[in-house]
């Protein structure tokens, strides 16, 4: 049984998150609190195993507790927040902090979304609980000195395509492996699980953090060394040739592995239009999508890479590429961008 403490400063919405989570055989919402202060209490007396926290609250906000709480007690925590670009920042700021994941406020009067809505909500709760927890207080992996790097390797890589996808974990997984490779680095496109509103604030946080250039996807757009593309919340990205050259096309089709962006799309284009010259790296996220299309990768001649078990929040997508057999190497996250390094520098 998982024990969850539900915090959040609407009543309305304590009810009937408590309501939605307890119709799960799997969960007991043991309590619930209004503010940070009374959930610290709650903690402490109920011991749940995972909690669902409201990022906007008075007395003290989401980010500011969960910040007290991975540094002091680090445990699973879904966020629950707006689905809005203003909210975006102060999410992606709770993953980097130890959030596992997120979910949007239910909409208390839409009827024919809430069952999609307990679904999602019920089966977050659920990864959480079993998902790995960085603490603040444990050390993240180290990004290593970028003039260092830069100054060590020039790729003359125009046409090597670097694909890398991921879900739960995966925000602060490709922060990680961006931040650790230089500005001569082959063109890299990224599938991220992430809502239409949060795609390009995290484009800006992860350019901010990296030497390469890093935005959210154009349709027709160049790939370009130096450059990394991240597939816009709301549409499938695919890599095709244009000549002499790649380019980014997006796709506004359903949604394939329920996902949209969807890692098995951008694979599956990769493999089929960029071949043996392309990388494959699989990195944290729940389900098995991109699993298969890194077979295709594969079997196209493009070197494979899975993040390990032991570094994933959620080893799902990688663990499944695993045991179907499509992955080369296996890796922990900080040998990753070295990998990435040494598979361009051998393309040369």
């Amino acid at each position: 049984m998982i024990k969850v403490l539900v915090i959040d400063d609407s009543a309305l919405i304590r009810q009937l998150l408590v309501k939605i989570l307890n119709s799960d055989p799997a969960i007991e919402v043991v309590g619930t609190a209004p503010d940070p202060f009374v959930a610290r209490d709650k903690i402490k007396k109920l011991n749940p195993d995972v909690l669902t926290l409201d990022i906007e609250m008075p007395k003290m906000d989401g980010v500011t507790f969960l910040r007290n709480l991975m540094r002091l007690r680090p445990m699973p925590v879904v966020m629950v927040s707006t689905l809005t670009e203003s909210g975006a920042d102060v999410t992606l700021q709770s993953l980097e902090l130890g959030a596992v994941d997120y979910v949007s406020k239910p909409k208390v009067n839409v009827q024919e979304e809430m069952q999609a809505y307990a679904r999602e909500i019920i089966s977050k709760v659920k990864i959480a609980a079993r998902a790995r927890v960085r603490g603040s207080n444990m050390p993240a992996p180290k990004p290593r000195d970028l003039s260092k790097i830069a100054a060590k390797s020039h790729f003359k890589t125009t046409d090597m395509i670097i694909a890398i996808g991921a879900s739960t974990g995966g925000t602060e997984a490709i922060k990680d492996v961006l931040c650790q490779l230089p500005p001569s680095t082959p063109g890299v496109v990224i599938t991220q699980h992430i809502p239409a509103a949060f795609s390009k604030p995290f484009s800006i946080r992860l350019n901010n953090n990296s030497a390469m250039t890093v935005a959210e996807a154009t349709n027709g757009q160049q790939i370009l060394p130096g450059h990394a593309y991240l597939a816009p919340g709301d549409k499938h990205l695919e890599v095709v040739r244009d000549g002499a050259r790649f380019i980014c096309k997006l796709l506004d089709t359903d949604p394939v592995n329920r996902h949209k962006p969807s890692v098995e799309v951008m694979f599956n284009s990769v493999a089929k239009n960029v071949g043996s010259n392309s990388l494959c790296v699989l990195l944290t996220g729940m389900g098995d999508d991109g699993a298969d299309a890194m077979g295709e990768m594969r079997k196209a001649g493009a070197p494979t890479i899975a993040q390990d078990e032991a570094s994933s929040v959620v080893w799902g997508m990688p663990g499944e590429a695993v045991k179907r057999g499509h992955a080369d190497e296996v890796l922990p996250l900080h040998n990753i961008a070295e990998r990435i390094l040494f598979y361009a520098s051998k393309r040369n």
